[in-house]
C-alpha cells in the first residue's frame, strides 16, 4: 500500500504555535527552580476550577489517584460497596479495591453504552444494602444522564461521584460535566482531550470540606507539615512542568473539542446498520472517542486494517470478567454484548480532512455504499 497509515492517534502532531507555547512554559518552570506544587500548580487549579465552574479543583498525580482519593474523601472504606459500570476500563474498580471496597456493577443502555436511570435502579434494587457511593462515568466523551441518576442515588442516601476523564469540557444545559455530583474526578493522561506530557489528574468539588480532605490526602494525609492526621494519604502531586503545560493547553480545549465534533459528524453521517456510530454531536459530547458497534467486529476491523486505517477497542474485557481475584457472578447482558462489538475509530484534533475521508470511505464500503 502506497498511502500512509491513518493512525488511531498521533501525539506528535502538536501544532507548531502550541508547541512553542509549551516550550516557553517548560523553560519558565526550569528557570524558576520550583518544580512541585508551586505557582504554576496553584494557577492551574484556579483556572481549571473556573473552566469547570466548581469552587475547587485539586490537582493530583494521575486519574486513578483522583478516583481513589475522591472515594476516600466521601468516606468509602474497607467493606463498603461502590457502584459503577463494568465497561469503562476498570479504573473505578481498581480505585475502590485499593480502599478495600467492593465494586458492584450496573448494566448499561444498549443504545448509549452508558448508565441509565433504569439500569441503576435495577442494580440498586438487586443489592441487599445500598452502596456507599455511585461513580457515574461519562464514557467516550459523552455525558451520562448524571442529573437523573444522581437523583435516584441521593434518594437512597448514596454519595455521587462523576468521572469526567473522558468528558472534560462537555456540558448539559450549559452546566459542565463535573458539577452534578458531590465530587468529580478527571485524568490528564496524554491521550485525554486535555492531556499532559506525562501523567496527572484532578478532582473538582464545590464542597470546601471535601476539597480540604483531598488536599490533605494527596500529601500523606498531612493536617500540617509533617503531621499526619488522615488515613489513606499518599504522595500524589501534579508537578510544576505538567501544570504549566496544562495551563497552555486549557484555553484551547473548547476549540480542540469542537474539531473532534467535526470529525465525529463525518462518521455519524456514514453510520449504518453494519457499523452503528454510538454518539451524536451536541454540547454534551466532546468526541474523546469515536465508538461504533459492529456485530462482526473482527471482519470490520480487518477491512479498516486492509485500508491502512488503525482502530482500537474500548474496552474488550468488562470489569466483572477480569481475574481479580476471579470473575464476578453477575449478569450484565448489555455490557457483555458491547465488549464483543465496540470499535473505536481515529479521532483527534490534528487528524486531517483527507484522513477522515479515508475512514469514511471504509465505512461506506462496509455499508455497501461504495
Amino acid at each position: 500500500m502506497n498511502e500512509a497509515i491513518v493512525p488511531f492517534n498521533d501525539l506528535s502532531r502538536t501544532p507548531p504555535e502550541l508547541a512553542d507555547e509549551i516550550a516557553d512554559a517548560v523553560a519558565r518552570v526550569v528557570a524558576s527552580g520550583w518544580y512541585v506544587m508551586g505557582p504554576e500548580h496553584d494557577a492551574f487549579e484556579t483556572e481549571l476550577a473556573a473552566f469547570v465552574g466548581s469552587e475547587h479543583a485539586v490537582a493530583l498525580g494521575n486519574g486513578t489517584d483522583a478516583l481513589e482519593l475522591a472515594l476516600a474523601a466521601v468516606g468509602v472504606t474497607a467493606g463498603d460497596r461502590v457502584m459503577t459500570v463494568a465497561n469503562a476500563g476498570g479504573y473505578t474498580s481498581v480505585a475502590a479495591r485499593l480502599l478495600g471496597a467492593e465494586p458492584v456493577y450496573a448494566d448499561i443502555s444498549a443504545d448509549t453504552l452508558q448508565l441509565s436511570v433504569e439500569t441503576v435502579t435495577a442494580a440498586l434494587d438487586a443489592l441487599p444494602t445500598a452502596p456507599r457511593a455511585l461513580v457515574v462515568t461519562h464514557l467516550y466523551g459523552a455525558m451520562a444522564p448524571v442529573a437523573a441518576v444522581a437523583e435516584v442515588a441521593r434518594a437512597r442516601g448514596i454519595v455521587v461521584i462523576e468521572d469526567v476523564a473522558q468528558a472534560l469540557g462537555a456540558r448539559a444545559g450549559g452546566r459542565a460535566a463535573g458539577t452534578f455530583a458531590d465530587i468529580a474526578t478527571t485524568s490528564f493522561y496524554p491521550t485525554k482531550n486535555l492531556g499532559a506530557l506525562g501523567d496527572g489528574g484532578a478532582v473538582f468539588t464545590s464542597d470546601a470540606e471535601l476539597a480540604a480532605t483531598v488536599r490533605s490526602l494527596r500529601q500523606y494525609g498531612w493536617t500540617s507539615k509533617y503531621r499526619i492526621g488522615l488515613a489513606r494519604g499518599r504522595n500524589s502531586r501534579l508537578d510544576e512542568l505538567q501544570a504549566a503545560i496544562l495551563r497552555v493547553k486549557l484555553p484551547h480545549l473548547d476549540a480542540m473539542n469542537e474539531r473532534r465534533r467535526e470529525v465525529h459528524a463525518r462518521y455519524e453521517a456514514a453510520s449504518s446498520d453494519v457499523l452503528r456510530v454510538v454518539n451524536h454531536g451536541s454540547e454534551s459530547f466532546i468526541g474523546h472517542l469515536a465508538v461504533a458497534v459492529a456485530a462482526d467486529r473482527d471482519t470490520v476491523r480487518a477491512a479498516f486494517d486492509a485500508a491502512g486505517v488503525r482502530t482500537d477497542v474500548h474496552y474488550p474485557i468488562p470489569d466483572h470478567r477480569q481475574d481479580w481475584p476471579g470473575p464476578v457472578s453477575i449478569e450484565l447482558p448489555a455490557t457483555d454484548a458491547a465488549s464483543t462489538s465496540v470499535l473505536s475509530l481515529p479521532i483527534f484534533p490534528e487528524l486531517t480532512d483527507a484522513e477522515v475521508d479515508r475512514v469514511v470511505a471504509v465505512m461506506d464500503a462496509i455499508a455497501g455504499r461504495a
